[in-house]
């Protein structure tokens, strides 16, 4: 699971609004075209902010694994055909180009993830969106980052327990149902034992958030997310 790791790059220097407004841009962008020609200019750009954002492809990749692997099947199911000619190239084509372009929205989004300290992407969100709905927002990308990383790992202690006592010569639907039942059971002690320790720190809708201001770095990317905004209404 990605998490953020303290770095001193560029991408990590910014201001977390700045870094929003890119996702958004690069994502209206990504899903507005699908050309040779602009697939070509995203895959450029994605490069720039993995490399700028020092972001390990190798770990990302497995840590996107099964989206990766889903991304790659679907162009294979879309060009199947019910009668002749039984596989549609342009079918297959025009799949293949969706999934690379949300694929390059994952890789844009594993940049941010490793950048940005879930207190700031909190703090970004709730000075964005004003009111209730935004702390309620803020709040809940706050758990998720912090919560959905710690159900994975006890998925991961349930298959390992399972392979120590063999479980993984069960059938697979008998193995299937075993860790959706444990895992949905811990799943639910973790959100009970969450609640009771958010009560037992007097946990507030509106705490003290960390400053955030712009910098002369968050200039070109803001236009740059503008043009991207733009390009997409092109």
């Amino acid at each position: 699971m990605l998490s953020y790791e303290p770095d001193d790059t560029v991408v990590h220097r910014l201001d977390p609004r700045s870094k929003l407004a890119f996702q958004i841009g690069f994502a209206a962008a990504a899903l507005a075209h699908a050309t040779p020609r602009a697939l070509i200019a995203l895959t450029g750009l994605c490069a720039v902010v993995l490399a700028a954002a020092r972001v390990p492809i190798r770990e990302t990749l497995y840590a996107y694994r099964l989206a990766v692997a889903v991304l790659a099947f679907v162009p294979l199911v879309a060009a199947v055909t019910f009668g002749p000619p039984w596989i549609d190239v342009d079918d297959g084509i025009v799949s293949a180009r969706a999934s690379y372009r949300v694929f390059l929205i994952l890789l844009v989004s594993a940049a941010y993830v490793r950048s940005t300290p879930v207190r700031h992407s909190r703090a970004a969100i709730q000075r964005t969106v004003p009111g209730k709905p935004g702390q309620i927002l803020g709040v809940g990308v706050a758990l998720v980052f912090r919560f959905f990383p710690v159900l994975q790992a006890d998925l991961r202690t349930i298959r390992e327990a399972m392979a120590a006592r063999l479980g993984d010569e069960r059938g697979p639907v008998e193995r299937a149902s075993t860790i959706a039942i444990l895992g949905l059971t811990r799943t639910f002690e973790r959100a009970d034992r969450l609640a009771l320790a958010l009560q037992a720190r007097c946990f507030a809708w509106n705490p003290t958030m960390p400053p955030l201001t712009f910098s002369r770095s968050d200039v070109p990317v803001l236009g740059l997310s503008g043009a991207l905004v733009l390009a997409a209404f092109l």
